[in-house]
């Protein structure tokens, strides 16, 4: 019976999925592979008839470049009871490829395991993909997808930029990234914003909507003292998974909850809360500032792959046939900076919880202080001068908000 390896994506889309698709399977097919894609993740996989696309080398080598996935991804979490090896056997499948986060990963262990008690030996690599470039990989390597998703944002976020100075207004901009700012900072930095705030700043005192709001105001007072009447100022919607869900809930914005009581998220455009309370702010002061709020979210995640994520990604899809010919199993693919495939394994990165700690952005690197001292915010030699907008201009120093000095 003809052997076969199956691929399945889990999670939400990044760029360069479909790349890490077309060279896995066009490496498999070389090798007399059938390869079989399957839609909806685990849910497809698990189903009674799963959805699938048999691959052949047109239909790979069309999508290589593209962005978004052929496979319909799914962010379906299967229990133990759901497992069963019917489509492995039925395909007689050697090798299961998930594309997806550190969950997709550690429900493929699970169900490897299983399957070997099910007298099935299929092996299991897994291609680590996420925008937020949280994984905290070797050589601090850059997850697949960040490069080609910064580089989008900072195509919008520089249009944004010249509507800002051409008409004289501000924006008040917010990233993905689900606890970590690399996002936010590689846009906010590469695009020259006057303001960024990240999660990783308040190293030093907890996250509050007024010191955000604050930190903001502070680079509109300071662009005013410089006698520039613009700016952007970015966000990354990081600063949400470290506030307290009460500091939310209390925020007068108004949430819907989830059946725990829990205010959905991802329901509301992040920057549209910054921006009203930017606004309700500016009135409080008596300071006239037109600001608008530009959203950086699913822009990003689907757009083609640039030069580097499809490099990247091709040694990844290779990487994969590399591993798998070597017997190694139950693995994410990795590269390190010299371009060597080597395994990882979830245990590599878990801490004393079995949970993965996000890889944040280094506050203290070279590369962080100088992009930050290099932001518009009132400092103590501003005080006097910023008088004429603020009553308390010490309030809206950007490093004592963040309690750095």
């Amino acid at each position: 019976m003809e052997k076969s390896i199956a691929i399945i994506c889990g999670g939400g889309p990044a760029p360069g999925i479909n790349t890490v698709i077309s060279t896995v399977a066009k490496t498999f097919m070389k090798d007399g592979y059938k390869v079989i894609g399957v839609h909806h993740g685990y849910q497809g996989l698990l189903s009674e008839e799963p959805e699938v696309k048999v691959f052949d080398f047109h239909h790979a080598d069309r999508i290589f470049s593209r962005g978004g996935s052929t496979l319909i991804m799914s962010r379906f979490k299967p229990k133990d009871s759901d497992f069963k090896s019917d489509f492995f056997k039925k395909n007689n499948v050697k090798l299961l490829v998930t594309i997806g986060g550190d969950d997709t990963a550690s429900t493929a262990n699970r169900l490897t395991k299983f399957l070997q008690t099910e007298q099935l030996d299929v092996k299991h690599v897994h291609v680590p993909k996420t925008i937020d470039n949280d994984l905290p990989l070797p050589d601090r390597n850059p997850t697949f997808g960040f490069h080609t998703a910064k580089d989008e944002g900072v195509r919008i976020g520089n249009t944004v930029y010249e509507d800002a100075r051409t008409s004289e207004n501000w924006f008040v901009m917010s990233a993905m990234g689900r606890s970590a700012g690399h996002l936010a900072f590689g846009i906010a930095s590469a695009c020259h914003f006057q303001m960024m705030i990240i999660p990783e700043m308040f190293n030093k005192t907890k996250i509050t909507f007024e010191k955000l709001i604050n930190m903001i105001v502070s680079s509109i007072v300071k662009c005013k003292l410089e006698g520039v009447e613009y700016g952007v100022a970015l966000v990354s919607e990081g600063v949400f998974h470290f506030m307290d869900e009460e500091e939310i809930i209390n925020s007068g914005i108004n949430f819907t909850y989830d059946d725990h009581g829990h205010p959905e998220l991802g329901n509301v455009s992040k920057s549209h809360i910054f921006n009203y309370l930017l606004q309700v702010k500016l009135k409080e002061i008596g300071l006239v500032v037109k600001s608008r709020p530009v959203e950086l979210g699913y822009e990003l995640r689907c757009c083609n792959p640039i030069a580097f994520d499809l490099t990247l990604c091709s040694l990844l899809g290779i990487g994969v046939k590399k591993l798998f010919d070597q017997g190694i199993s139950g693995c994410i693919v990795s590269a390190n900076s010299k371009g060597d495939i080597t395994p990882l394994y979830l245990k590599d990165f878990e801490d004393e919880n079995g949970k993965i700690p996000p890889r944040l952005v280094d506050i203290n690197s070279d590369m962080a202080q100088l992009f930050i001292d290099n932001l518009f915010y009132i400092k103590e030699k501003d005080y006097e001068k910023a008088k004429q907008y603020l009553p308390n201009p010490e309030a809206y120093d950007f490093k004592k908000i963040l309690n750095w000095n």
